[in-house]
């Protein structure tokens, strides 16, 4: 059967990127970690491949070793469905920090508790309480 798998590509922030989400979820680790070696495609020491799962949810991160013309997008977002306004509020903080606010954590018509950011990686998150 497929599995879909998040895929992140880093520019030498893949594993600094893994541990402040893994600090941040609960039941989260680091699964798989293979680094660049002296004279391989990136640069020795970063990673070539890595997988690592925040709350049950895998996902595969990279350094690449090529710069390329574009970065993470808001277009696509990782969403949260929280479990209560309390987390929603902590996830908002640690995840907002040093990124930014596309839309503030407030009420809105369709959640009780709503945020939509980008995190200091670049990475979106939407993060929702509806209970």
């Amino acid at each position: 059967m497929q599995k879909f798998i998040t895929f992140l590509m880093f520019n030498g922030q893949a594993e600094e990127a893994m541990n402040f989400y893994i600090s941040i979820f609960k039941n989260s680790k680091i699964n798989t970690i293979a680094r660049y070696k002296a004279r391989e495609a990136g640069a020795a020491g970063t990673v070539m491949q890595a997988t690592f799962s925040l709350n049950g949810q895998t996902f595969m991160c990279i350094d690449s070793p090529v710069q390329h013309g574009f970065t993470f997008t808001p277009a696509i977002s990782i969403y949260i469905n929280c479990e209560s306004e309390l987390e929603t509020e902590e996830l908002f903080n640690r995840l907002s920090a040093g990124g930014n606010i596309l839309m503030p954590l407030d009420t809105y018509p369709f959640s009780k508790k709503y945020a939509w950011l980008t995190d200091k990686f670049g990475i979106a998150w939407q993060l929702s309480f509806n209970k």
